[in-house]
């Protein structure tokens, strides 16, 4: 037998963050504008790197009484940097971070660039240095507010794009939506409790536009949310996997996620310039109409890609029915639930549990980790044929989505007329890089893409890079190679 062909990619460690933590580390989240991560470890502290150096910068602690499990930075925040924090010990926290203390250094503000600043919060809920003194340097993380509402363990939490507001799950089954009502005193305010889900809520992510929710949950499925007139409800249950959905990420927006032919990578099926330029036009009008696409690891060890089936439109020539009985459709209520259908299914490479997978906002790429230790790197490619050969064989999944009403209007008989839609170019999944034993023995958490600018690099020429968390205590930085 023929050994496998060499993948078009490589993936290599480009430097340890340093120190690691002496117990397990959960989660990595990378800074919205700033090169740093937080990395949060189950013991009980938050640590900030630099993605430049690979430094420790700073070390959160006193916020929690159990591992912090998960942490997230809010978007959109000007001259202040905002961090949430869940933890086992079923509360959330917000810290909050001044950005204008020193002198900028190389792109990171004087007092992070000076070294490890541990900060620590005392039984009265301020914050303080290990010499309690005031300096500006020992005020650098405030302990802004305790979140408290959950019963039990904080698995994950996300901020909504627009920063305004914070959605955490947990092992009580629930889903909590609080508003950060920015009023200069910390205050939140809770606007939903969810508890559709059957079982613990593993994962919460943001559509990256939209204020709709994503959730996964032991429970096998995969929900959806969106606030109707005044309250939060599911739109959606997407119903597929096999086992606990660890994680659901959203699709970038915009024509960087168009798959494109990669002849370097052996995809180019030899079409013309003139017809690739049709198959993206035609992916990118779809993909208007859809929206971001949803991306889904689970214990079954399979990686899902979802999408939103979009309303029909109305057929403009269809009569209406009329009358004194009849009602105007202007006015008829239109439905909020979604119709979802598994698209695609990524190549199987993971031997046991996948918990983290990340699609790419910037490249379209989707990288996978799970139990095995293993990191997977995928690309979309259209299919070699002519998109006028291809057929619809979307894997068909139970969608709990209801149709309360017709969408577009009703000819004489009732029955809705919708335009048909351009057929869409085929696209499969493809391995591009895989690199086995990441962290040694021990199991991978978590996987994220992250901006990275190198020293003479001129802004805008930032690579990105992958950044991996695992048991081992360590977090490491990938570079993909091609």
């Amino acid at each position: 037998m023929s050994p496998n062909p060499p993948l078009p990619a490589t993936l290599s460690l480009l430097s340890p963050l340093t120190p690691p933590s002496l117990e397990r580390t959960w989660l990595t989240s990378p800074h919205p504008r700033l090169p740093l991560v937080a990395t949060c470890s189950a013991d009980k502290t938050v640590r900030i790197y630099s993605l430049q150096n690979f430094n420790l910068l700073s070390t959160i602690t006193g916020g929690h009484k159990r591992s912090v499990r998960s942490c997230a930075w809010k978007p959109l925040v000007k001259g202040e940097s905002v961090l949430a924090t869940g933890s086992f010990d079923a509360t959330v926290g917000v810290w909050r971070r001044w950005d204008g203390y020193g002198n900028e250094i190389d792109g990171i503000n004087g007092d992070y660039a000076g070294g490890n600043m541990e900060v620590n919060v005392n039984g009265e809920g301020e914050v303080g240095g290990e010499g309690g003194g005031e300096s500006d340097e020992d005020e650098e993380w405030r302990f802004a507010v305790l979140l408290d509402g959950h019963d039990s363990e904080v698995k994950s939490l996300a901020w909504s794009p627009a920063g305004s507001l914070l959605a955490t799950c947990s092992r009580d089954k629930s889903i909590w939506i609080w508003e950060d009502l920015d009023d200069g005193d910390n205050n939140f305010e809770t606007v939903a409790v969810m508890q559709e889900h059957s079982g613990d809520v593993k994962w919460v992510s943001w559509h990256p536009s939209e204020e709709c929710l994503a959730s996964g949950s032991y429970d096998d499925t995969i929900r959806l949310w969106r606030e109707d007139v005044d309250d939060w409800g599911q739109v959606a249950c997407l119903r597929g996997h096999a086992g606990t959905v660890w994680c659901v990420e959203w699709e970038g927006e915009g024509e960087s996620t168009i798959p494109t032919a990669n002849a370097e990578a052996g995809s180019s099926d030899g079409a013309s310039e003139d017809e690739t330029t049709r198959r993206n036009n035609t992916w990118l009008e779809r993909h208007n109409q859809t929206g971001p696409r949803l991306v889904s690891c689970s214990d079954d060890r399979t990686i899902r890609i979802w999408t939103k089936q979009p309303r029909p439109r109305a057929n403009p020539h269809a009569s209406s029915s009329t009358g004194p009985g009849a009602i105007p459709s202007i006015i008829r209520p239109a439905s909020i639930d979604e119709t979802w259908s598994e698209s695609a299914q990524l190549p199987g490479r993971h031997d046991l549990s996948v918990y983290s997978v990340a699609w790419s906002k910037r490249s379209g790429l989707i990288a996978s980790t799970g139990a095995d230790g293993r990191i997977v790197v995928y690309q979309e490619r259209f299919v070699e044929e002519p998109p006028a050969a291809a057929t619809t064989t979307e894997a068909k999944t139970d969608v709990d989505a209801h149709m309360d009403g017709a969408d577009g209007d009703a000819d004489g008989n009732g029955q809705v007329q919708a335009e048909e839609q351009p057929s869409l170019p085929r696209t499969e999944w493809h391995v591009i890089a895989i690199f086995d034993a990441a962290h040694g023995i021990y199991e991978v958490n978590h996987i994220c893409w992250a901006p990275r600018v190198d020293r003479g690099r001129k802004e805008g020429e930032e690579e990105e890079v992958l950044v991996s968390t695992g048991d081992d205590g360590c977090v490491k930085v990938w570079r993909l190679e091609r």
